[in-house]
């Protein structure tokens, strides 16, 4: 009402930051609701985000209003109408005490949050800049202008002061373009001041990690590498849940003989630290690498009586298997989670060491032992004693084995 009545363009710029304190008082229930909210099965991580949503929203709408202003300011350079000066001071102190008293009064943690995260606006550093060059004239005010202000008490202080030189121009010179001016003014200082809050909010929105914690997580990640039993760490992701909430979730590999719950014990007792709201999921590395031996054999070193020769069975059609793994190509099924380059059942036969070897010419004995001992797998091979058992990987092995120089087989 004041506003029409003055028709002063740069009161409504002003009365804009009013509503937008309403927007505030309409965050910080929404935060204390949040906090008494518990999760549920739909929202798994709370509500912290409603805040985080809250003050974006109310931070955009500050900055459409102000876009709002300088479409208007810039129509009134054009045709500049007369500004009636009779409740212009009035409205101007009502507005900046109910500001004031809305910032100051009531403890508004999200929008106290993001002041402090978010990056400083041109007009904070410009009055830092300020304080700076006055504490240097007067070192006692150092306690006052030096600490870093609070951006919505430092704009509303702006505002009322471009809106009182503008009612002292009015006044003195009827010098009308001035309001026009000084909203041009007051939007600017909306925009740049609103404008580091809405990036910072909308960060968080879109889960990006925040770069002041990539040393503390790198850190920390590290440490969780070296825990007793830990293979690898992978597939580590963290986010913003809400202001001063992290979230993430991570994947550890550890050992087969590792205990479980005690690894996963030291993993969320050291992120626990950083992150309060953690997922952890355990693997363990049961993927057994088959002995065998892929080098050539030196004539003058082993004797082809010492090896066993092992008819591979019957291969599948070669659009069944894979070439690099011994699993047939699904075109629908994922890969393993742990791939080594080992081989499998489309390789050729292999020669698999039954003893240490043994060079010729010394006097040992190269006759068989008597049938005493079977592999490990649960075949046996005759003439061969107690020796070390190896892993071949494969399930289906035929029941013949030659011991002559050629490697034949032998009914």
């Amino acid at each position: 009402m004041w506003c029409s009545s003055t028709n002063s363009i740069a009161l409504t710029a002003y009365t804009y930051l009013t509503i937008f304190d309403l927007f505030s008082l309409i965050t910080c229930l929404i935060s204390y609701w949040v906090m008494v909210k518990k999760p549920s099965p739909v929202y798994s991580f709370g509500f912290e985000r409603f805040e985080v949503l809250a003050v974006f929203a109310s931070t955009v709408l500050a900055q459409l209003g102000a876009l709002f202003i300088l479409k208007e300011s810039a129509e009134r350079f054009l045709e500049q109408p007369e500004i009636h000066t009779g409740r212009l001071l009035v409205g101007t102190f009502v507005a900046l005490f109910f500001n004031l008293f809305t910032m100051l009064s009531v403890r508004n943690k999200p929008f106290a949050y993001v002041s402090e995260a978010a990056s400083t606006s041109w007009l904070q550093e410009h009055v830092a800049d300020l304080s700076r060059s006055i504490c240097g004239i007067i070192p006692g005010l150092s306690s006052i202008f030096l600490p870093r202000m609070n951006p919505f008490v430092l704009i509303d202080i702006a505002g009322a002061l471009a809106l009182c030189i503008t009612y002292m121009l009015i006044e003195i010179n009827n010098y009308y373009a001035v309001d026009t001016a000084s909203a041009i003014a007051i939007a600017l200082m909306t925009f740049g001041t609103m404008y580091p809050m809405s990036v910072y909010s909308g960060k968080v929105l879109l889960q990006t990690t925040p770069p002041h914690v990539f040393g503390q997580l790198d850190k920390l990640l590290r440490e969780v590498s070296t825990l007793d039993g830990v293979l690898e760490v992978r597939n580590e992701h963290f986010w913003t849940l809400g202001f001063g909430t992290l979230a993430g979730s991570v994947h550890v590999r550890i050992r087969r003989d590792a205990n479980e719950q005690m690894v996963l014990a030291h993993v969320a007792n050291r992120l626990y630290t950083l992150v309060s709201t953690l997922t952890v999921q355990i693997f363990k590395d049961d993927w057994i690498r088959p002995t065998l031996s892929s080098v050539p054999i030196a004539n003058n070193m082993l004797n082809l009586s010492d090896h066993h020769v092992i008819t591979m069975p019957s291969l599948k059609a070669a659009d069944n298997l894979n070439p690099t793994t011994s699993t047939p190509a699904k075109p629908s099924s994922p890969p393993p989670e742990f791939s080594f380059n080992t081989p499998g059942k489309n390789v050729n036969p292999v020669i698999l060491l039954n003893a240490q070897t043994r060079p010729y010419g010394l006097g040992l004995n190269h006759g068989s032992t008597p049938y005493s001992g079977v592999l490990n797998q649960g075949f046996g091979i005759p003439g061969v004693g107690a020796t070390q058992g190896f892993r071949t990987g494969f399930t289906n092995v035929p029941s013949r084995y030659g011991t002559n120089t050629r490697g034949q087989s032998r009914p």
